[in-house]
């Protein structure tokens, strides 16, 4: 069940300023300078990071997701929406 309640499939999505983000072993991590915490973004959550570099909505995100993984529909929607969800509230991501 998706639990998401502020990024929809319509909601575009892009990296907030301030994070310095780096690659070790294959995996993202990331420090966010505005709130001084440190993010293990993973290797699938880079893969989505850097397809926010630039503002994309949630529904194209999906549809990216889905022609490079071999991956449940339902099951990536419901992953990345609530990802999605986590940066925001994180302040990591902005939406519009």
């Amino acid at each position: 069940m998706i639990k998401s309640s502020t990024v929809g499939l319509q909601t575009k999505v892009v990296q907030a300023s301030g994070n310095i983000v780096s690659d070790m072993g294959g995996e993202k991590v990331m420090l966010s300078i505005n709130n001084g915490k440190y993010y293990n973004l993973g290797a699938i959550g880079g893969v989505i990071w850097e397809k926010i570099k630039t503002p994309v909505t949630v529904n194209n995100l999906i549809r990216d997701m889905l022609s490079e993984y071999q991956i449940d529909e339902d099951q990536c929607k419901e992953e990345i929406l609530t990802f999605l969800e986590q940066l925001h509230i994180e302040q990591l991501v902005q939406l519009s």
